[in-house]
């Protein structure tokens, strides 16, 4: 078999991407700005931040953290474990709530609504992935009640 071989070069282009960021004032006020990447053509990188115009420099002076997230948010847990009849309740502005059911059917309430049963074996989850100062959390409340013979679980989590 017969041929050539040899190497083929092609020419780095140029990137360009961006990404809206705050800057985070240790008194918890925020300033959303953009953070520009770029690469030239030899791909040597460069990082440029502007205000929301896209022109105007910006010079973060505080700590620089994707807007609405809290750079260490801190969480508090709980878990409350419900046997026979009685009930569980979880004020709105939750991060997560999980509802655990081992025996009965015990149901869950979701602000106001109407009850839902849940039988066992069964399980269910309600959260949002962003926290922080301006971040996400349930608007709801929830009430899990059980009667005689329920054996519940309910997690929740809470930015505070």
């Amino acid at each position: 078999m017969s041929g050539t071989s040899g190497s083929v070069s092609a020419a780095a282009a140029a990137d360009a991407e961006y990404e809206i960021l705050c800057d985070v004032q240790a008194d918890g006020s925020s300033t959303p700005f953009v953070r520009h990447y770029t690469t030239s053509g030899t791909g040597t990188p460069a990082v440029s931040d502007t205000a929301l115009d896209g022109t105007t420099a910006y010079t973060p002076t505080g700590s620089v953290v994707r807007c609405g997230v809290s750079p260490n948010p801190q969480i508090d847990s709980t878990a409350q474990r419900q046997p026979g009849a009685g009930s569980v309740a979880i004020a709105a502005g939750a991060r997560s709530v999980t509802l655990l059911v081992f025996a009965g059917s015990p149901t869950v309430a979701i602000g106001g609504g109407s009850a839902v049963a849940f039988p066992a074996g069964s399980s269910g989850t309600w959260s949002v992935d962003q926290g922080g100062k301006n971040g996400e959390r349930l608007q709801d409340a929830f009430v899990f009640t059980g009667v005689a013979g329920s054996d519940f679980l309910v997690l929740s989590t809470r930015e505070l």
